[in-house]
């Protein structure tokens, strides 16, 4: 039995916070130590988790509860499955992204990411990704390395609109 679970609705806000520690961890001006965007994230959020997401299967997010903690979670892991076109490598066109993976400072070196990052590549499978995505710090490299992950050369650029 996995020590993770699949978030829900009442986790929303927990979720919100972890996602802002994996943000601080980045080190990113004019993100860091930012709270004020949740309280508009978090009706959408409770949504998604609910599976308000039209289909039911594009989002999830992992989580473990925190031992020393209760009614707090101590890491998360979410992501999202895209259509694309399809590539020969891919013909299905069904992509994972990782975006949000984060364990409290206090519950680190547990298995909690892993384990959340477990139950979200399953997901990712019985939803016919045929790859996934994410970006990583150098911390969370080792991690990822571990669960098969290799660095991808292909170039990301952004447009923030």
């Amino acid at each position: 039995m996995s020590l993770a679970r699949r978030a829900a609705p009442e986790d929303a806000a927990e979720v919100l916070r972890l996602r802002q520690v994996m943000i601080d961890s980045l080190d990113r001006p004019g993100f860091t130590g930012q709270t004020g965007w949740q309280a508009e994230s978090l009706p959408l959020l409770r949504e998604r988790l609910a599976g308000g997401d039209g289909d039911g299967g594009d989002f999830a997010a992992f989580v473990v509860e925190s031992p020393d903690r209760p009614g707090a979670l101590a890491a998360l892991a979410a992501g999202t499955v895209d259509y694309r076109v399809g590539t020969p490598l891919d013909p299905r066109g069904r992509v994972g992204y990782v975006f949000s993976v984060a364990t409290d400072p206090d519950a680190r070196r547990r298995g909690y990411a892993r384990a959340c990052m477990d139950e979200l590549l399953g997901w990712f499978r019985e939803r016919g990704a045929g790859h996934v995505l994410l970006t990583t710090s150098p911390d969370a490299r080792p991690l990822y390395e571990s669960l098969g992950f290799t660095r991808d050369p292909d170039p990301s650029m952004r447009l923030v609109l």
